[in-house]
């Protein structure tokens, strides 16, 4: 069946060379759209009442430490070696060393919050501030060890690229929420203080796979051009540009009606969708009319675009305008030989604004049916790597990591699952990306394991052929 149904006889009609030719192209082009798309892009499918209405997923791309986290092992000596019955038969990277020589982190770790508190680094000291509104889980386990792989699998629930993202799903599943923005935006963040090559992020981690166009990502940039190619040329006034786009439009519409081809009706669409966007994005974007209080909050960062305190801001205005899903990444948490160094600066760039942003939802109302997410693609080891002076690095490590949630829906102040005394395996309540995703979609209103989409020759969804709502932090 068609994603885009259309009354073909109604369609017939409009379509006629006289209508075409004889002026009404703004009349054709708004019916034939409607026609086409059958209002698909605004409708709303949820199995059961949703928890939430939006995401924002804070993508730390390269893996942050969950030893100089969230993870606290104090137990740790510098230079014992990891027993072979812990590491078992776990698969290591190309980067690993012949002997895997414990290290302990150099950074002191303090509890916070409320109850019995939550273990928190001292590279975090914002987000301790909040731990009473965040759900850590310190047992979360992947299946890949390299980064593409690791973050196609975090992103789309499978290793192997082509898969729609979670925006992407969330897109398909629920619809628009402001039909004057794209429902899945993308945000991504540039250090001020790079002193090594940032983590490759591929277009495809928020494209649309196999589901329709129209669930893509777009990709916002900083600067005086958020979209590329969306505002017109130099000289092209408003009426010509409509009268462009009804042409186009209907013409678009006769050649759907001649093969029924969706991506054409996708077309239709994401022209729309751009002529709304010429006034709704300038306005979104523009941060010049935030008050004083942002900045104290965010920090001076958030005044330079591009920045993780920009995007952040620029994350909270989306979801105001209800945005569905923000994807916003962060590449800089790779430290093969740098953790004492460059961990503290990628914590820096990102614990400020990502608790500003926490608390700047709470404080509008708008934290309690919008979920949170931080994290990367997986963990770094409890061996050292690269030692040099007081300098050391940490391999990649998918068996535990440590991630947050906040938001509707989900207990605040919290801590989901333990790891061994190396923080090398997960010993209770594991959460592969697979739990993860089923719970966010649960969340939305979805059972995982019926919101699929059937594409060459079988139905797919997110959660591939595994997954388990995490009740146990929701609350």
């Amino acid at each position: 069946m068609s994603d885009f149904p259309s009354d073909s006889a109604h369609a017939k009609r409009l379509l006629t060379r006289r209508s075409l030719l004889g002026g009404g192209l703004s009349l054709l082009g708004t019916a034939a759209l409607g026609s086409l798309l059958g209002q698909g892009a605004a409708r709303a499918m949820p199995h059961f009442t949703p928890r939430v209405r939006r995401v924002v997923y804070l993508f730390m791309a390269g893996g942050p430490s969950q030893l100089e986290s969230f993870d606290h092992k104090p137990g740790l000596e510098a230079g014992d070696t990891l027993p072979d019955s812990v590491r078992g038969d776990q698969r290591l990277t190309s980067f690993a060393p012949e002997q895997l020589k414990i290290q302990p982190s150099r950074f002191s770790f303090d509890r916070y919050g409320s109850g019995d508190g939550t273990w928190v680094s001292e590279l975090f000291p914002h987000t301790a501030g909040i731990v009473d509104d965040l759900c850590v889980i310190r047992s979360m386990r992947t299946d890949a060890i390299n980064h593409d792989p690791a973050m196609t699998l975090m992103q789309s629930g499978s290793q192997l690229s082509g898969r729609p993202p979670m925006g992407a799903w969330a897109s398909y599943g629920l619809g628009s929420l402001n039909e004057s923005l794209p429902t899945f935006t993308v945000l991504l963040s540039m250090s001020r203080d790079l002193t090594r090559n940032p983590q490759p992020l591929l277009n495809s981690l928020w494209g649309s796979g196999f589901l329709p166009g129209r669930h893509q990502g777009v990709r916002f940039h900083p600067g005086a051009e958020p979209v590329l190619y969306l505002e017109d040329g130099a000289g092209v006034s408003d009426a010509s540009r409509t009268r462009l786009r009804d042409a186009r439009n209907a013409l678009d519409a006769m050649h759907f009606e001649r093969t029924g081809d969706p991506a054409i009706a996708t077309r239709i669409e994401a022209f729309e969708l751009a002529h709304r966007m010429q006034t709704a994005v300038p306005s979104v974007t523009d941060l010049s009319d935030e008050p004083a209080s942002t900045w104290a909050r965010y920090g001076e960062d958030a005044r330079v675009p591009g920045t993780f305190a920009a995007n952040c801001v620029l994350a909270r205005r989306l979801l105001e305008n209800d945005v569905r899903f923000v994807q916003l990444y962060h590449s800089d948490w790779d430290h093969h030989e740098t953790m004492v160094t460059d961990h503290p600066k990628a914590a820096r760039d990102t614990d400020r604004a990502a608790a500003a942003l926490v608390s700047d939802l709470k404080e509008r109302g708008l934290l309690d049916d919008t979920l949170v997410i931080w994290g990367g693609e997986f963990g770094r080891t409890v061996y050292v790597q690269n030692p040099r002076g007081s300098n050391y690095g940490r391999d990649h490590h998918p068996r535990c990591f440590s991630m947050w949630l906040a938001g509707g829906g989900v207990r605040g102040g919290i801590v989901h699952g333990q790891t061994d005394e190396f923080s090398y395996n997960v010993v209770e309540d594991e959460v592969h990306v697979h739990d993860l995703h089923a719970t966010v979609l649960h969340l939305l209103g979805f059972d995982h394991e019926r919101l699929t989409y059937r594409y060459s020759g079988r139905d797919f969804r997110l959660t591939d052929v595994a997954g388990n709502v995490v009740h146990d932090i929701l609350s």
